[in-house]
C-alpha cells in the first residue's frame, strides 16, 4: 500500500535540539589550526549558532510539504519517496537516488527542469531520513536496488531509467544488474574507476593524473570511511546524542567535497543535517558503508557518466569502459561531489540528454 506522507516534526524535538545546541561543550583549538586538525572551531560555532537562533526548520518543512511525499513498505522496511508526474503522459519515468551524507533534498533544484520530460521518483535510501531507521542487517546496494524495482513496479512503471551519485550511483548501477529488462539506462555523476591489475590501457596525461589520485586515495583511506565501514554503531552513539557532533560530521563533507565556485547554501545544508538529527538516523545511514557489497554484479544496460572537476575522484573512461557499456560521457566545467545541489542546471541537462537519447533509440 502506498500512503501520502506529511512532514510534521514534533515541537518537542525542535525544542530539544535548541536546548542541546545551547548547552554544547566545546573543545579548545590550537592557534592558527586552520583545517590541519579537522573542522575549524570558529566556523562550526557560526553554523551552530545559526542552526539554533536563525535557521527556521518550520519554514523549510512547509516548503518540503508542498511536494508530493509518500511512503510504502517494501521488504519489511518503510520507504519514503517523492513522486512527481510529468505533464507528458508517456514520459519516461526516472528514479533518482541520493548518497551519503545527502538525502532526497539533493534533487530539489532538479525537479522543475526534469519533470517537464520525465516522471520522477525520488526515494530516501532505507536507513536515511524518513526511510529510517533500518532494523536488520543486509541493506546493501543490491537489496536497495531490488526494493527500488519493486517500488517502480507498484507505481505502474515497467520501463524506467535510473540516476544517482555517491551511493546512489552504486544503487542505480545495481538496478542495471537486477532489472536489466526494465531499466533502459543508468546515468551517474560518480563512478570510481580502480586500476586494473591485469590490463593497463593506454591513458592520456589527464587520465594518468586521475589514476595517481585514485591510487593515493586507495592507499590512504579517509578516516571517516574506515570508521563508518568498521563501526557505524560506535560513531552513531556520538552523532545521535550531540547535534554539534552531527553538524561537524556532515558539514565537513560539504566543505571538503564541493567546488569552491559552487558552494552549497548554509540553510540547504542545515536542512539536510536536520533530517539526520530529527529522524535519529546517523547510525542506520552509516550502516550502508558496512553492508555495501565488496563484489558488484555487472550492470547490463547502457551507462552515461558525468564527471565533476572537484569531485573526490574523477572517472577514467578507458577503465570504465572495461566494466560498463558506456554510451555517454560528459566532463562538466564545474561542480563537486554534491553535483545535484551544486550545479543542478548542468546535471539536469546531462541527465535529460542521456535519457532522451535512450528513448529515441528504443
Amino acid at each position: 500500500m502506498i500512503k501520502p506522507f506529511y512532514i510534521a516534526i514534533p515541537q518537542a524535538d525542535l525544542d530539544d535540539l535548541s536546548d542541546r545546541l545551547a548547552r554544547t561543550r566545546w573543545p579548545n583549538e590550537v592557534v592558527d589550526a586552520g583545517w590541519d586538525y579537522g573542522f575549524p572551531l570558529a566556523r562550526l560555532k557560526e553554523l551552530a549558532d545559526h542552526w539554533r537562533t536563525t535557521y527556521d526548520w518550520r519554514k523549510h518543512e512547509a516548503e518540503l510539504n508542498e511536494l508530493p511525499h509518500f511512503t510504502t513498505e517494501i521488504d519489511h522496511q518503510t520507504v519514503h519517496f517523492l513522486h512527481l508526474r510529468s505533464p507528458k503522459p508517456d514520459a519516461l519515468p526516472l528514479i533518482l537516488t541520493h548518497g551519503w551524507p545527502g538525502s532526497f533534498l539533493e534533487f530539489l533544484d532538479m525537479i522543475e527542469p526534469l519533470s517537464q520530460d520525465f516522471h520522477l521518483v525520488i526515494p530516501s535510501i532505507p536507513g536515511y531520513g524518513f526511510s529510517g531507521p533500518t532494523h536488520e542487517r543486509g541493506w546493501d546496494t543490491v537489496r536497495i536496488a531490488t526494493a527500488w524495482d519493486e517500488l517502480m513496479n507498484r507505481l505502474g512503471y515497467h520501463q524506467y531509467g535510473a540516476h544517482g551519485g555517491d551511493f546512489g550511483a552504486g544503487i542505480s548501477l545495481a538496478l542495471g544488474a537486477v532489472a536489466p529488462d526494465r531499466v533502459v539506462g543508468v546515468h551517474v555523476n560518480y563512478l570510481p574507476t580502480r586500476p586494473d591489475p591485469d590490463v593497463t590501457p593506454e591513458l592520456s596525461a589527464t587520465d594518468e593524473a586521475r589514476l595517481a589520485k585514485i591510487k593515493h586515495l586507495m592507499a590512504n583511506r579517509p578516516p571517516y570511511q574506515a570508521l563508518l565501514a568498521s563501526a557505524p554503531q560506535t560513531i552513531g552513539y556520538a552523532l545521535t546524542d550531540s547535534p554539534v557532533g552531527q553538524l561537524a560530521w556532515i558539514a565537513e563533507r560539504f566543505a571538503q567535497w564541493t567546488d569552491p565556485a559552487t558552494p552549497i547554501d548554509d540553510d540547504r545544508m542545515l536542512t539536510d543535517i536536520s533530517l539526520y538529527w530529527l529522524t535519529a538516523t546517523a547510525a542506520s545511514s552509516a550502516r550502508l558503508h558496512h553492508d555495501a557489497p565488496r563484489r558488484i554484479e555487472p550492470c547490463l544496460v547502457p551507462v552515461g557518466v558525468a564527471v565533476l572537476p572537484h569531485d573526490i575522484t574523477q572517472s577514467i573512461r578507458p577503465l570504465a569502459e572495461r566494466r560498463y557499456q558506456i554510451v555517454h560521457w560528459s566532463e562538466l566545467p564545474r561542480g563537486g561531489h554534491f553535483a545535484a545541489m551544486e550545479v543542478p542546471d548542468l546535471l539536469a541537462e546531462d541527465v535529460r540528454a542521456f535519457f532522451l537519447d535512450r528513448t529515441a533509440r528504443s
